[in-house]
């Protein structure tokens, strides 16, 4: 039973209340500040006046409470009028402590004032006069006639409303099992206003306020089986279809609540299918023409499960019939019909011409959105506290944040009394629960996991065409036949959410023209699916006339288009959606004109390089560009993207660049006129994200076109290298300017084209030379940059991402361009560049720079292998020292900088020329660098920080003006690999050892008699432990390590004097058989796979066998040892067990 409160307690003072953020019901924000005086003096009079009254039970004393709380209640708050919060908190508790639980029509009115108070004003009580209003509130349910509990349940509502975590004392009597709230939402409740009233109350303490604790889990799966109920059972023969769906509504509201705040997790099936079940109901709600029959439960299959349900109707009206196939030009002479006295500018929408409120996109344009704000946006601002629902949580714009859960009048004078009037009332309340649905639907999408959301994909995402069929009925239904364009904006962006993520669902999809088949394949569905969608959002395309639905249909398609598998898929997809989409280009809205930038950018950067889409970049730049209609205004001719600048370095580049497509590509065209041209007057007016007083396009449109030449450069290469002087010089002015975002994305492009660069030069290229950017024009670009903005950017210690992305381009520099140039100042400039970000504070800075540092110096190496020695006699000695005290430094970083450094350190030393070591200054330096690389190898670092380290130690044996063998470090560098190639439990690190200490070319460098045992016999020890490992990812590598172990032994034995043959003999006594059976298998198999410079040819493997034999034999052994003539045995034995086996 629950317990009845008091309201006659004494209430101490008053904290002070908090104002609601905004009309989203976010988080509390600060009261504003004090208002003139005047605005709120009508309040302050009549609450004065109440705040004198004392409980008196006389009837004047009843007529003048009465009096006061009409006038309170008519009184005219503008927008806030002045009234402090905690003056509100005052009085609602003084009127509560006025008016007695008896008086059923004074306990009414100051419901009533609640409600218009905290609703008006938008005030959240705080929790001490919270919980005083609670108790009054709950007891005059408990003891009121039946016919004031919709008021009061209204004023329950806006006390609960953004204090869920402050009621939990009362959860028991509202939610428990015989709780108010339980039993007036119950279906057995005889009142349908009492009934909605009581669901708006739980949709309320839904909500969750951030950084405050939430419903617990119970009350959590109380509520939520009681929205779901709501949704499931149909409409009582005594409610009226307005108030089922404010009902519906709350209860949509109250689900996205849990989902979204409380963190819901739906993880039975039952549950999740029941969900979803009612959502896709709720979804056509009242949409003319469609009946749709849903299963209690939805259940994760891709198979059709409506077999024997009655088919769809689809006989659409004439008032609203086909909304895509209407004639363009006719409908925009539709007059929008007027709004009536009260009625929100939304309701516009079922004529089919009003524009929906901007919204969020999934896709990657989303960053260019929310500059563009709805005239109708401020009429929220009543939404919570009434009969449509709480307010979302979100405050973004979004058709489902926003517009789609706003108040919902109660009273029906909001409307005409004309049947005309009714009918567009109820149109509207249909079409906000459809969007309440889309939005619950959106909520559910990101709270599950993708693997389990894709079961239910033939649920909301069709494969077929043919309507008539339950299946066919999905969210391109509502995108194509929706009147309402803020629905159809709620459609798209759910099905964005199902298409981001999904390249490895759709990765299955497979076309087939084989229609003979007893049953349709998964892939073939898919593919299917994945063409229909295709169709239908390039039909949504030409038939919408909202700017910001328009803008979600190719949001959506750039989603559809990144995830698709269209090397898998026959060819024409993407030419109908690449035609299409060339017009919106200069369409009047910025933002239909930056999502259209991005869908072209998923074009060329899905599975790319497609031919499909090479083909399409080759087209001349008027196609399609011509075939402008209604529906794209504002097109220039087709020679508009001509206006491009020229440069200085422009016709030394249409000289040298190679031989191409005589015709321009229009889209780099496109993208370069958007960044460096002003912007035209004929769009200016409606551009959003433009700076006051900027010349340029907007900054959105700009930073997406310079995407799409990032793509272009990466997956087209041979289309972007035409221009290369000319972006260039977009680079620079990109990079030039103040914006950061802008000259981050001119260092993207950079890193692109240096990475394209590099990629044409690979050994393993297979373009033509003269196909080929000329390593002339190379270094022309290079200088470009290093002379231009680059070095400032590396300097810019505000914005450590410009500093890291600037590292990265430097990375990309081509290696042949110095070799060519032999510009030791260029090389000079672009290493001072990188050690001043080595010093940065930014660790993700540092961690570029170390990656450049070493990709520089791989440079130097290459340069090492050219038959000029001047590059490296001219080479700074001063800087080759700055940088090796560089590296040391940053080997002493973290793993993500250590890594690089120890690559740059290898690199260093094997530079290193006789002219510097001789130096006095390059002794200490030279100890220093390889103290620390013996330290990094012998470290527990991360894998690829240990493995970089050996690689670097394999380099410094590789410069022959090394002391390697005589110098102190000696011991200290082979006893750290050793120690490696022994017990490292990574076997690629043991790997990279091995092959380090098969490096030394002469048996000097070995060092003593001692030292040369010392790596022998490790390396034995290596090979009996090959396959010791815990570690199931290593065993993949242990032929590979036998391999590299055994290339290295018969390394040592070819150079091996006479004073190491004892121990080489003593070794093989004691495990002969175990070397030989590595020997023959490293003889048959060579190395499998692994790039360690492991011979891969049988002719060099046993070439190897027969160097070592040819070289022992003609050792001169010591007098009485025998240790010779048992190696030569050994190794005669394993050729001759080899050449018998193999049949040579």
């Amino acid at each position: 039973m629950p317990r009845k409160y008091s309201p006659t307690f004494y209430v101490g003072n008053m904290a002070t209340v908090q104002v609601a953020c905004s009309p989203l019901g976010g988080p509390p924000r600060e009261a504003p500040r004090e208002l003139p005086r005047e605005q709120g003096a009508g309040f302050r009079r009549l609450s004065a006046r109440l705040r004198a009254l004392r409980p008196d039970d006389s009837s004047a004393a009843r007529t003048e409470i009465h009096l006061l709380l009409d006038q309170l209640i008519s009184e005219n708050y503008g927008a806030g009028g002045g009234v402090a919060p905690e003056d509100v908190s005052t009085l609602l508790v003084q009127a509560c402590r006025l008016v007695p639980l008896n008086q059923n029509h004074l306990v009414s009115k100051v419901s009533q004032l609640t409600h218009h108070l905290l609703n008006t004003l938008q005030v959240i009580v705080d929790e001490q006069n919270l919980d005083f209003l609670l108790a009054y509130t709950i007891s005059a349910i408990q003891q009121c006639s039946s016919w004031t509990h919709v008021k009061i349940l209204q004023a329950l509502a806006a006390l609960v409303y953004g204090n869920g975590s402050r009621c939990q004392k009362y959860l028991p009597d509202l939610l428990g099992k015989s709780g108010l709230l339980m039993k007036l939402s119950d279906l057995a409740q005889s009142d349908p206003e009492v009934r909605r009233a009581a669901v708006h109350c739980m949709a309320n303490l839904c909500l969750s306020v951030p950084g405050q604790p939430y419903l617990e889990e119970p009350y959590q799966n109380i509520c939520f089986q009681a929205f779901l109920t709501i949704l499931q059972s149909p409409k009582s023969p005594d409610m009226d279809d307005i108030t089922f769906c404010m009902l519906l509504q709350n209860a949509l509201k109250g689900i996205q609540s849990l989902l979204n705040g409380g963190k819901m997790k739906l993880t039975q099936t039952d549950e999740l299918g029941a969900l979803l079940a009612v959502l896709k109901k709720s979804m056509f709600h009242g949409l003319p023409g469609i009946n749709i029959e849903m299963p209690t439960v939805l259940y994760p299959t891709p198979l059709p499960q409506y077999d024997g349900r009655p088919p769809v109707k689809l006989q659409l009206p004439e008032s609203s019939a086909s909304r895509p196939t209407m004639n363009r030009k006719k409908r925009s002479k539709i007059k929008p019909r007027k709004i009536q006295p009260g009625e929100e500018e939304e309701e516009e929408e079922s004529s089919g011409e009003k524009e929906a409120a901007p919204v969020t996109g999934v896709g990657r344009g989303n960053l260019h959105e929310g500059s563009t704000q709805s005239p109708s946006s401020l009429a929220v601002q009543s939404l919570r506290l009434d009969g449509s629902g709480a307010a979302g949580k979100d405050g973004v714009s979004s058709p489902f944040s926003s517009s789609s859960w706003k108040r919902v009048s109660s009273s029906e004078s909001d409307y005409s009394d004309t049947e005309g009037g009714m009918q567009s009332k109820m149109r509207s309340y249909q079409a906000k629960v459809r969007q309440g649905a889309l939005a619950c639907f959106l909520s559910t999408i990101k709270s599950i996991e993708k693997k389990v959301l894709y079961g239910y994909w033939s649920a909301f995402v069709s494969d077929t065409p043919e309507l008539g069929s339950p299946q066919s009925v999905s969210l391109m239904t509502l995108t194509l036949k929706d009147p309402s364009p803020k629905t159809r904006a709620c459609a798209l962006q759910a099905l964005s959410a199902i298409l981001e993520g999904s390249k490895q669902f759709l990765s299955v999809a497979e076309d087939t023209s084989d229609h003979r088949r007893a049953f349709t394949p998964f892939s073939v569905m898919i593919a299917s699916s994945i063409r229909e969608l295709h169709r239908c959002l390039l039909l949504a395309l030409v038939a919408e006339s909202s700017s910001q639905t328009l803008t979600q249909i190719i949001k959506c398609l750039a989603n559809l288009v990144s995830n698709s598998p269209y090397n898998r898929l026959k060819l024409s997809l993407l030419t109908k959606v690449w035609n299409q989409i060339k017009p919106y280009v200069r369409h009047k809205d910025v933002n239909v004109r930056v999502s259209s930038l991005t869908l072209l950018g998923a074009i060329v950067s899905t599975h790319a390089p497609l031919p499909e889409v090479q083909l399409l970049l080759q087209q001349p730049c008027s196609s399609g560009l011509s075939n402008s209609d209604s529906a794209t205004p504002h097109l220039s001719p087709p020679d508009w993207w001509k206006k491009a600048p020229a440069g200085p370095f422009l016709e030394e580049a249409s000289v040298s660049s190679p031989t191409g497509s005589s015709e321009p590509c229009w889209l780099i065209r496109l993208c370069i006129s958007t960044v460096v041209l002003p912007k035209e007057d004929s769009c200016s007016g409606s551009d959003a994200g433009c700076a006051a007083g900027s010349t340029y396009m907007p900054s959105p449109m700009r930073l997406e076109a310079l995407q799409v030449l990032a793509h272009l450069a990466k997956g087209y290469f041979s289309v972007a290298q035409v221009y290369l002087m000319e972006l260039a010089e977009v680079i620079c002015k990109c990079m030039g300017e103040a914006d950061p975002s802008i000259q981050l994305h001119g260092a993207k492009l950079l890193e692109e084209l240096g990475t394209g660069l590099i990629q044409q030069y690979k050994p393993d290229s297979t373009l033509a030379p003269e196909q080929r950017v000329p390593v002339t024009l190379v270094v022309l670009f290079w200088t470009m940059m290093l002379s231009g903005p680059l070095p400032r950017a590396l300097q810019n210690a505000e914005h450590p991402t410009l500093q890291a992305s600037a590292c990265d381009a430097l990375s990309s520099i081509l290696p042949e361009a110095f070799s060519s140039l032999r510009d030791v100042i260029f090389v000079a400039d672009t290493a001072n560049a990188i050690l001043m970000s080595l010093q940065d504070k930014s660790l993700n800075v540092r961690a570029k720079a170390a990656w450049s540092l070493g990709n520089l110096t791989d440079t130097l190496i290459v340069n090492m292998e050219t038959p000029d020695p001047s590059f490296q006699e001219e080479f700074s000695g001063l800087l080759l020292l700055k940088m090796l005290r560089s590296a040391i430094e940053a080997s002493k970083d973290k793993d993500k900088v250590k890594s690089n450094a120890v690559r740059a350190l290898g690199n260093l030393l094997h530079f290193l020329q006789p002219s510097h070591i001789e130096k006095p200054q390059f002794a200490e330096i030279i100890e220093e660098s390889i103290q620390a690389l013996i330290s990094t190898v012998l470290i527990e670092a991360a894998m690829k920080v240990r493995w970089n380290a050996c690689y670097a130690m394999g380099n410094v044996f590789k410069n022959p003006a090394l002391p390697l063998g005589t110098a102190p470090w000696t011991s200290q560098a082979y006893h750290a690999l050793t120690s490696v190639v022994t017990s490292c439990k990574n076997f690629k690190v043991r790997i990279r050892s091995a092959t380090a200490l098969s490096i030394p070319g002469k048996r000097e460098r070995y060092g003593s008699v001692d030292q040369y045992a010392q790596i022998w016999n490790a390396l034995v020890t290596a090979l009996q432990k090959s396959e010791d490992t815990t570690d199931f990812l290593e065993f993949k590598y242990c032929a590979s390590l036998r391999t590299q172990i055994c290339q290295a032994l018969v390394h040592l034995l070819s150079l091996a004097s006479a004073s190491d043959l004892p121990c080489i003999k003593e070794t093989l006594e004691l495990n002969g058989d175990m070397v030989q059976s590595y020997f023959l298998q490293f003889l048959k198999s060579g190395a499998e796979g692994d790039d360690t410079g492991a011979p891969h040819s049988p002719q060099e493997r046993d070439q190897m066998v027969r160097t070592a034999l040819e070289h022992i034999s003609s050792v001169q052994a010591l007098a009485g040892d025998t240790a010779k003539r048992v190696i030569v045995a050994f190794l005669d034995n394993i050729l001759t067990v080899y050449f018998d086996s193999s049949g040579s």
